[in-house]
């Protein structure tokens, strides 16, 4: 059986975002340990912790992974601001750990200035200065497949490749596949054969076995549009298909998968409980 869940606040505390899932049907949860949108981040008490890890063991919720802050890039030309970016996502995985958050997400990174050939030797040259400043760390960075937008890189299954390929300790890298950005970025998976072709090219450039996380996302743009806009499954561009591929694949059956779709529909349901259960009735009957 699959395991589904949804990102959630942590608005009131890191346990509330576990009791949002539990409310919503959720088997795992995706949290920010931090405001996404400020560098600096309150501490982490014991009772933070003491209370997040008790609302996982009663609520049954498995597999919390933990987002960065989209302030980071490490692919940034600019020096500063990769320190800066760096020493952020240090605390990331240090909060996370905290926390008992085996992965944080992460967007590889945009050259902005710069070229893709030198943004992608920056984040091979930020994550070597990450996984050394936080030598013994349990927690690892997860890069996300993005969508292109801009000078994003990730988009291309060949990105993530480079950067596993050129770091010192790919063991502590995994991928997080977003079918919304996998999708915008132009590979195809609405019919079985337009999908065995995506999951060959990951599988040659990547390997199945190094995603350890999915965003289920369906997508307000079109195949390669290279536009990042979340919709909620069945109601973009997607369909349904690609997710019933991704559902009823044996490699991906204890890989967890995030819904980070629209919260509210436009009568104020839950869309996290009506998107779980669109999802549940894709999965075949053994």
């Amino acid at each position: 059986m699959a395991i589904l869940g949804a990102h959630m606040s942590i608005a009131g505390g890191y346990y509330k975002a576990v009791d949002a899932a539990q409310r919503a049907g959720c088997d795992c949860v995706q949290v920010f340990t931090k405001n996404n949108n400020q560098w600096r981040a309150k501490t982490i008490t014991d009772e933070d912790v003491e209370r997040f890890r008790a609302a996982m063991d009663e609520h049954g919720i498995t597999h919390p992974i933990s987002h960065d802050s989209y302030l980071i890039n490490m692919a940034s030309p600019d020096d500063e601001l990769w320190k800066k970016s760096v020493d952020a996502f240090v605390i990331e995985l240090q909060r996370a750990e905290l926390l008992g958050i085996p992965y944080v997400v992460a967007h590889p990174g945009a050259f902005t200035s710069s070229t893709e050939v030198r943004g992608l030797k920056r984040i091979i040259r930020a994550l070597n200065e990450v996984h050394r400043q936080s030598k013994g760390c349990k927690a690892c960075c997860l890069l996300e497949t993005t969508a292109g937008q801009g000078s994003n890189l990730g988009w291309k299954f060949e990105h993530l490749a480079t950067i596993l390929d050129g770091v010192r300790d790919p063991d502590r890298l995994g991928i997080c596949f977003d079918t919304c950005h996998v999708f915008a970025a132009g590979y195809a998976m609405d019919t079985e054969k337009n999908y065995k072709a995506t999951m060959r090219s990951l599988n040659k450039t990547i390997g199945v076995k190094k995603i350890k996380a999915f965003h289920f996302n369906d997508s307000l743009k079109p195949l390669g549009s290279r536009v990042d806009r979340h919709a909620g499954i069945g109601l973009g561009e997607m369909g349904l298909e690609p997710f019933r591929f991704l559902l009823n694949d044996r490699r991906f059956r204890k890989v967890p998968m995030y819904l980070e779709t629209p919260k509210e529909g436009a009568k104020g349901e839950n869309m996290d409980l009506v998107n779980l259960r669109t999802l549940r009735r894709l999965i075949a009957n053994p």
